[in-house]
């Protein structure tokens, strides 16, 4: 059987931590920052945990775990 291909967009989007929970980065940074407050960009740095219910979904698309 052949290997399963992860799908190219979650390459660079998510990765999984060592206890194997989804990564991701904030919504809302990419651009824009001009009318955003301070505080918000602040609370947006990093990465965090991508809930329960969209981990399931993401993990389908990277069956090897990157």
């Amino acid at each position: 059987m052949p290997k399963m291909k992860t799908k190219s967009s979650i390459k660079g989007r998510f990765s999984l931590t060592g206890t194997g929970k989804v990564r991701r980065n904030h919504a809302g940074k990419q651009h824009g920052m001009v009318k955003r407050s301070n505080s918000f960009i602040r609370k947006q740095r990093g990465t965090t945990i991508a809930c329960d219910a969209d981990a399931k979904i993401l993990r389908q698309f990277m069956p090897y775990g990157r």
